[in-house]
């Protein structure tokens, strides 16, 4: 029995490390401590083209140097939107074409339905941020090991709407609002989004997107 509970706790940490001594758990996914890293060479045709799109529609922003952040977190061919025409809260370096379809999504969707489902112009959009260097949320610890679209600079997180008349319409409070008005405006953008980015997740689809849009341009299509 003594050598039995010698050997015990040694049996434990067999078991917790998968057997052989060595923990086959993935790495955490976060950013390297040192800081990030540039990476030096020519910029992309397609991104060259994005900042010309952007230009053509009088969007300002600033071009943003391709960086390795580590555990897989690189961001390429990236800006920082200054005006869109509309302010956005929180927004930081986000990929060209994504910056592209998220200006074109505001600006041709959101504010419009403002304007015609709520009567009122749309005065600010409420962003969580956009690059974060983790892994998956909301599905898992098999999901939280996959890099998520915001350690690439390519996905962005959308919690509210700011209106003329002093309203602020949030994804957390109003997505089953009483007012058939304020639903139908929260309606009507995600399906508008649905068809602009590869993929949007709002609260339908999990506990973790209970209070915002999550839009991103990385796998799909799916919408929920």
């Amino acid at each position: 029995m003594r050598i039995f509970a010698a050997l015990l706790p040694f049996a434990l940490a067999s078991c917790i490390s998968g057997g052989d001594g060595v923990d086959d758990r993935p790495a955490p996914i976060r950013e390297r401590v040192s800081g990030p890293i540039t990476l030096n060479g020519p910029t992309r045709r397609e991104t060259q083209q994005c900042y010309a799109d952007l230009s053509r529609e009088e969007v300002r922003f600033s071009p943003l140097p391709d960086r390795d952040f580590g555990s897989g977190c690189i961001v390429t061919g990236a800006v920082e939107l200054l005006d869109i025409g509309v302010p956005v809260t929180s927004l930081k370096s986000m990929r060209c074409p994504l910056a592209r379809t998220f200006t074109a999504w505001v600006r041709y969707a959101v504010a419009p339905a403002a304007k015609q489902i709520l009567g009122s112009e749309l005065v600010r959009v409420e962003s969580f941020g956009t690059y974060s260097c983790r892994g998956i949320i909301g599905n898992g610890a098999a999901s939280s090991a996959r890099i998520s679209e915001h350690g690439l600079g390519n996905a962005v997180d959308v919690g509210g709407f700011v209106l003329a008349d002093g309203r602020r319409i949030r994804i957390e409070t109003h997505w089953r609002s009483n007012d058939p008005e304020v639903r139908e405006f929260l309606r009507v953008i995600q399906q508008s989004a649905c068809k602009r980015f590869r993929t949007v997740l709002g609260p339908d689809y999990n506990a973790a997107h209970y209070n915002h849009l999550h839009l991103d341009m990385g796998r799909g299509p799916f919408c929920r």
